[in-house]
């Protein structure tokens, strides 16, 4: 009977949320340089708005540098404004079709508001799967009611969906710990 239930999809939708909040940490520049960082600025080319990827190839040949290689000349002076209104922070400088972007380096001060917005991110990853989890018992609980499965088997499927909560939460943790180590000590 429980074949309906699928535990497959509820794990899925938690591996979902933390990938997202993978993603959206490796965009927090913890004072070494990373391509990703760059990877929210959109670049106003073509008549459009397109992400900076698709306009240029992104390097980070130093621990302090990261250098934009950009395959349309005529795109650089807007790759180069897209990353300085990125709200990122940075400063970029023309060199023929190469725009580099040095890192500056990060003050104590900056580096907490960085943890501050690591745990936020933390906690909606949280909270995304907090909600998979309420979702899932939702429905057994409907189950349940109406007759599909089993007392015992409502008990058992509810602590599996506990234990992948359980999991996942200690992933979003063990990301956390990591990146606010990568901030603080550089």
């Amino acid at each position: 009977m429980s074949a309906t239930f699928d535990l497959k999809d509820i794990k899925k939708r938690m591996d979902g949320a933390v990938e997202v909040l993978r993603r959206e940490l490796a965009g927090l520049r913890a004072g070494r340089a990373s391509t990703s960082l760059l990877e929210p600025v959109t670049v106003e080319a073509y008549g459009t708005e397109m992400p900076l990827n698709q306009v240029a190839t992104v390097s980070a040949p130093e621990p302090r540098l990261l250098t934009v290689q950009v395959w349309d000349r005529g795109l650089v002076k807007a790759v180069e404004k897209a990353i300085r209104n990125a709200g990122l922070g940075l400063n970029p400088m023309t060199d023929g079709n190469l725009v580099r972007v040095p890192l500056p380096e990060l003050s104590e001060e900056r580096r907490q508001e960085l943890v501050k917005v690591a745990h936020r991110y933390a906690e909606q990853a949280r909270v995304a799967v907090r909600n998979v989890r309420r979702d899932a018992i939702d429905t057994l609980r409907r189950r349940l009611r109406d007759g599909e499965i089993s007392e015992d088997e409502f008990h058992r499927l509810q602590e599996r969906v506990q234990k992948l909560t359980d999991e996942h939460v200690d992933a979003i943790n063990r990301l956390l710990e990591q990146k606010e180590r990568d901030i603080l000590t550089v």
